[in-house]
């Protein structure tokens, strides 16, 4: 967490059911309308709270953008890393179970694009705290992908990872663009491919 972003009262982050509900809908609206675009009023009034309530917890509305983000990214690795759990020993499944994940979120009607790619490009300075929470979050991605490089025993896991990982970026904003499923299969082929090359 980077300085002075965290909630003011660590406690409240976890018990304060008002903090929840706060966030629930920050994530809704920047989801649906972008960070820069929603205004505080209009959050306060999704979330029927007072403005009191959110700077009881939060800093400012960027520190709530970063709680948001960093939830985000907990509940979405903590998902994957569930998936290719389920999926066993086998590289080529757990790959297959994240991709399938994948193709699953592109055909549901909440898809969106990706709200990280998105903080990225709304905050693209690089030490901007918003950017930097969003950038984690895909490196912390990459670090679930070089687990399974290293699980099929590839010499080098991290460019592995790296490349994966654009073949998931590209297939998020290929499928936002043309509101179709289908990239992230194109993108599943690749990764295979990519995996058997390399000798898994």
């Amino acid at each position: 967490m980077v300085a002075g972003m965290s909630g003011i009262d660590p406690t409240a982050e976890i018990v304060s059911p008002k903090r929840d509900q706060l966030m629930a809908a920050a994530w809704r609206l920047f989801y649906r309308d972008g960070y820069r675009a929603v205004g505080i009023d209009t959050l306060l009034a999704e979330a029927v709270v007072a403005k009191m309530t959110l700077y009881n917890h939060f800093e400012s509305k960027e520190a709530l953008i970063v709680a948001v983000l960093e939830k985000r990214s907990d509940d979405l690795l903590s998902a994957i890393r569930a998936s290719v759990t389920a999926a066993g020993r086998s590289p080529v499944r757990q790959l297959d179970a994240i991709f399938d994940g994948l193709h699953e979120w592109f055909r549901s009607n909440e898809f969106k694009g990706c709200a990280f790619i998105r903080a990225l490009s709304e905050y693209p300075e690089p030490d901007h705290p918003i950017h930097q929470a969003a950038w984690r979050h895909k490196l912390r991605f990459k670090a679930l992908l070089a687990g399974v490089a290293e699980n099929a025993g590839l010499k080098h896991p991290a460019g592995f990872a790296e490349t994966v990982g654009m073949l998931v970026d590209g297939a998020i904003v290929a499928s936002h663009a043309t509101s179709k499923a289908e990239p992230a299969n194109t993108a599943r082929v690749a990764a295979l491919s990519l995996l058997k090359a390399a000798g898994a």
